[in-house]
């Protein structure tokens, strides 16, 4: 169907209908976001139709929010009203994620300013080695604590299913790579008196080697976990010689052990003997 050249608007007054740049609206041209009704093919200029309007008016207020632009275009694109919703939702859902994330943040931020000199007493503990049913991967700090609540809800279900008897609480081990490179092999625990003669994929016998430990107990919200650490780094290097090997970590239930997050943390750094 020809335009109508009536209804053609120049690149200039369609950003001032829009409150779209000029240089934004090049930039969702050459991304397929927005293109043109017309180009020019002597001078180049670009025109828009006056339909345009309204949806760079939508995808305005999308990059408000911070749409991506590949999901903007899957919404432009998305062949029925369901499908179109169903970008938006997701996108508000990771929108909610984020706002309780900052929120979270700034919480911790302000108990920090309240609490600056928070105790954390250590003490010296020689740990036994332990025989465990383990799960151990390679994982990223942004995966850890999904992978964390996964391997734990694993390693109790196989524990109640394989008639093994535990024999002390929860852990996992950081190896020194996960926190300087935001990734590395972390291995989460139960200890069993004995390792069941089956067991599935995914799931070993873990034997964590006996160790001369600094420890500290953290009872608070997760994200101030880093304090515990950070004091109880302090004291090693006051106090002790550090040791090669991972941390480690304890979980203490308070509650249904079964409840994850219903635990402190006993945060546990290897010392030289």
């Amino acid at each position: 169907m020809a335009l109508d050249d009536a209804r053609l608007i120049s690149i200039g007054d369609f950003s001032r209908m829009t409150f779209l740049s000029v240089k934004t609206l090049r930039h969702y041209h050459e991304t397929g976001l927005l293109a043109p009704a017309r180009i020019d093919p002597s001078s180049g200029y670009r025109y828009y139709d006056v339909s345009q309007v309204a949806t760079a008016q939508v995808i305005r207020r999308f990059r408000d929010l911070d749409l991506p632009i590949e999901r903007l275009r899957a919404f432009l694109d998305a062949p029925d009203e369901d499908a179109r919703n169903a970008v938006i939702v997701s996108h508000l859902d990771k929108m909610s994620a984020q706002l309780r994330e900052t929120q979270d943040t700034v919480e911790s931020l302000r108990r920090m300013l309240v609490d600056e000199d928070a105790a954390f007493p250590v003490a010296y503990r020689n740990d036994p080695k332990l025989t465990t049913l383990a799960i151990s991967d390679h994982v990223s700090g942004a995966e850890v604590v999904a992978w964390w609540m996964q391997a734990f809800r694993d390693l109790h279900r196989i524990v109640r299913v394989s008639g093994a008897v535990r024999a002390g609480t929860d852990g996992a081990l950081f190896p020194t790579e996960f926190f300087a490179e935001e990734a590395g092999t972390l291995v989460a625990f139960v200890p069993v008196r004995e390792v069941p003669a089956r067991l599935p994929a995914g799931v070993a016998a873990y034997d964590v080697p006996a160790s001369r430990l600094a420890v500290t107990t953290f009872d608070g919200p997760p994200l101030d976990l880093d304090r515990a650490y950070g004091a109880l780094g302090r004291w090693v290097v006051q106090q002790a010689s550090a040791s090669e090997g991972p941390v480690r970590e304890r979980y203490l239930p308070t509650g249904d052990e079964d409840d994850l997050l219903a635990h402190t943390t006993e945060v546990c750094w290897p010392v030289a003997s």
